[in-house]
């Protein structure tokens, strides 16, 4: 095979996460990180108060923050215990999406999937779908997220500002609303020296909530919690609130983090549109029977 095919369908499992097992076989870690397993019986110092700066890998490995069968704390595997509390419109929406996991996975070349065409994926999917190493960055105005995934950054306001109104509130005699952006607008604010809230809205619902298809509405609204527990070590929850779609709000993921060297190098993963056509054709289609005419 050529090795820029090669080189295609590599990047495209990583884009679709074709397999966790795969992952952590043929990547056991991200050069140059340290994980949890790497420091056996520490004792990590105390936690800086009011800090979330510097780089974080997923503490377990690299294979702690793929999520391909859905948001980690309820992925899409036809267990009960895993059954979100959709409402009717929820339902509807996921049985019309056709992700390439979960339960009502496709064959990848008939997935509507937005993201593997290399449109934006989004937030929080980039949280709850393959998570790698990421840089915050801390100001007095905001927090800066850059994510590895796509290359991508988000910004959390810690200026007083408030989120903006959604589409459904009035607006007799006030501005419209803003538009819906890919990754929504943010806010957050210290509740205690440790712990670092933020709340997000305003998204585009083109969107996909994880890999398994779930989806999420225009009044989407997403919590996530930083909580410093040591100098090394950060918890990241992330919970779900969209009554159009869930009955209730839903805990989709709890993950820790590692810190690692201010140094430490960031890995470039895109998607590149041209490499995603080359996938397609050399494997996806094939394997969907598409060049068969089934």
């Amino acid at each position: 095979m050529p090795r820029r095919l090669v080189a295609a369908a590599v990047l495209i499992a990583a884009v679709v996460v074709l397999s966790v097992r795969a992952r952590a076989q043929n990547v056991a870690r991200q050069p140059g990180a340290v994980y949890d397993f790497d420091k056996k019986g520490e004792k990590p110092a105390p936690a800086p108060k009011r800090d979330l700066t510097g780089v974080w890998e997923p503490a377990a490995g690299p294979s702690g923050g793929v999520q391909a069968n859905g948001a980690a704390a309820m992925p899409s595997d036809g267990k009960p215990e895993h059954e979100l509390p959709f409402t009717p419109l929820g339902r509807e929406t996921f049985k019309a999406h056709k992700p390439t996991f979960g339960v009502t996975q496709v064959p990848s070349a008939l997935t509507n999937d937005p993201m593997p065409g290399c449109n934006p994926q989004g937030f929080p999917r980039v949280v709850l779908h393959n998570l790698r190493t990421s840089r915050i960055i801390q100001t007095p105005e905001n927090v800066v997220m850059l994510y590895e995934f796509n290359k991508k950054w988000r910004v959390i306001w810690t200026d007083g500002r408030q989120l903006p109104k959604s589409s459904e509130e009035p607006t007799w005699g006030e501005p419209d609303p803003p538009e819906s952006r890919w990754w929504g607008y943010s806010v957050g604010k210290w509740v205690d020296d440790y712990t670092f809230v933020a709340d997000s809205n305003g998204f585009d619902d083109r969107t996909w909530l994880d890999n398994a298809g779930r989806p999420h509405s225009d009044v989407l609204h997403v919590i996530e919690q930083y909580r410093r527990t040591d100098r090394d070590h950060m918890e990241m929850t992330i919970t779900i609130d969209d009554p159009k779609m869930y009955t209730k709000p839903w805990e989709a993921v709890k993950l820790r983090l590692r810190l690692q060297s201010p140094s430490f190098d960031i890995r470039e993963m895109e998607c590149a549109p041209i490499e995603t056509e080359e996938y397609n054709k050399e494997f996806a289609d094939p394997a969907a029977g598409v060049d068969s005419g089934k």
